[in-house]
């Protein structure tokens, strides 16, 4: 049975030496890319194989939905991965499907809506839905380590802080 080594939220998905770095982490063998633009995408979807076969690991684009598909089916297989999508919904919706995971990084989310988001570390801005939707995670769903940090070197922020921000 495979596993989700780490989940990452981060609208760049794969990128530079935050991806090496972080592909390197013990038990790693693969990345999966879950997004549908990107997986419906040809093009794209090559161009992030590639960008993900410099870190060394096996790379999978898949929509959300196939992700569920592979996760019920075939448990991942052997891939114990770096789960990796655009946006907490997305995530969100894999671990209430029941794709288990316990540590989720949110590396980097622009600014969508001035009027509702927050910046909350200097790479993510958060609205108050997406805050519920991590706090939701973490006391119901099991994912124990949700953290914000851009890059691996950089400080971290955990949950509880960024939920004081929006007086969850």
């Amino acid at each position: 049975m495979g596993e989700v080594n780490l989940a990452r939220v981060d609208e760049r998905l794969i990128h530079g030496q935050v991806m090496v770095t972080l592909s390197q982490k013990n038990g790693v063998n693969s990345i999966f890319v879950v997004d549908d633009v990107v997986a419906k995408d040809k093009f794209m979807r090559e161009l992030y194989k590639s960008a993900g076969g410099r870190t060394g690991q096996k790379t999978i684009v898949i929509t959300p939905e196939k992700a569920a598909f592979y996760w019920d089916e075939y448990q991942f297989k052997d891939y114990s991965c770096i789960l990796i999508a655009k946006t907490v919904s997305v995530i969100y919706d894999l671990v209430k499907h029941g794709v288990p995971m316990k540590e989720l990084n949110i590396g980097g989310i622009a600014q969508k809506d001035p009027e509702k988001d927050i910046l909350v570390t200097k790479s993510v801005y958060l609205n108050k839905n997406d805050a519920e939707k991590l706090k939701d995670l973490n006391e119901n769903y099991g994912v124990e380590d949700i953290y914000f940090q851009a890059t691996p070197s950089a400080p971290k922020s955990n949950l509880k802080d960024i939920l004081k921000q929006f007086d969850l």
